[in-house]
């Protein structure tokens, strides 16, 4: 609890946002953070992210432990208008409960979430910055406009069921809204997530994710997370790290690890994922043998294309003359 109050206060002065349309060449992934980004995947666009974690709990005061797998799948589709998104995420556990008596084998939805997020604001909509062509220095310098952050706001329902698990048993149908915004900073996006989660029930939530991410090679990035939550029930810290890998422009890999601050419980768990974009405007689904072999197509027509131009132009210099 203490950690959580020195750390809350922090994170919401520090949020001062990625700006940029919201369609992308790449792949927009949420994953591997827990963090949801300010920008949707483009519209028509169908993105699947999902991933299978490993997760062990042990609490020192009350004696008693967990241990088990668990599958996420996040479903995200844009439709309507360029800044909006329908939101689907889902996680399913399967572990093992132990105490001193009893050992309880558990499996159900840890959560259900369904929503939509929308872009409320993007300071780099009509925003055309002077480029010096003597001086890369001077483009690449700190610029004030970035402390300006793209805003969203995501609202959804939680559709737990009663006697679940992993959660209280009034908790049913409940709202969840989520302030989002994000900035870049010479290649570094910090994202930031306030929640107001289950406000309705007898046990509602409040929290916040903050997430520095950074590409640090053509196909590779990383980053580092910090989520606080609290409730009248609960209250912990959790730090993440992880990577990315890009297999081609509509698939990515990733891995993380996570581990909260405390003993009651303590919590450490890690995580392997995938996320797939099927864009049904731009382009088909390609596997990564597919796309480049596509890439290989695509080079040999542009010769093609050439070499015609060439021998169209040769034809008629050499056409004689009357």
């Amino acid at each position: 609890m203490t950690v959580f109050k020195k750390i809350f206060p922090l994170a919401l002065l520090l949020s001062a946002g990625i700006a940029t349309a919201q369609y992308t060449d790449q792949i927009n992934s949420n994953r591997p953070g827990e963090s949801m980004g300010a920008f949707s995947v483009g519209k028509t666009v169908m993105q699947v992210e999902t991933g299978i974690y490993g997760i062990k709990e042990k609490h020192e005061v009350l004696n008693n432990k967990t241990k088990g797998l668990g599958l996420d799948l996040t479903l995200r589709y844009g439709a309507f208008l360029e800044q909006l998104e329908f939101v689907a995420d889902i996680q399913y556990q399967f572990d093992q409960f132990e105490d001193a008596i009893y050992v309880t084998n558990r499996n159900d939805f840890r959560q259900f979430v369904i929503g939509a997020k929308y872009l409320i604001y993007d300071p780099n909509k009509n925003y055309h910055p002077e480029v010096n062509i003597y001086s890369w220095k001077a483009n690449h310098k700190f610029k004030w406009h970035n402390l300006i952050p793209s805003v969203s706001i995501f609202a959804g329902a939680n559709l737990i069921g009663k006697n679940n698990p992993y959660s209280f048993p009034d908790d049913g149908l409940s709202p969840k809204v989520i302030a989002i915004t994000q900035n870049r900073f010479n290649g570094v996006i910090w994202t930031n997530n306030f929640i107001a989660d289950k406000i309705t029930t007898d046990y509602p939530s409040y929290g916040i994710i903050s997430t520095l991410t950074r590409a640090f090679a053509a196909k590779w990035s990383g980053f580092v997370e910090l989520q606080g939550y609290k409730s009248d029930f609960y209250a912990d810290v959790v730090g993440r790290v992880g990577a990315a890998y890009l297999l081609n422009d509509s698939m990515q890999l990733d891995a993380s690890i996570s581990k909260n601050f405390k003993d009651t419980p303590s919590i450490l768990y890690g995580g392997v994922g995938f996320s797939w974009r099927f864009d049904a405007d731009y382009h088909d689904i390609l596997l990564p043998s597919q796309a480049d072999a596509e890439k290989d197509q695509s080079e040999t027509d542009k010769k093609m294309k050439k070499k015609k131009e060439r021998e169209e132009k040769d034809r008629l210099d050499n056409v004689p003359t009357e």
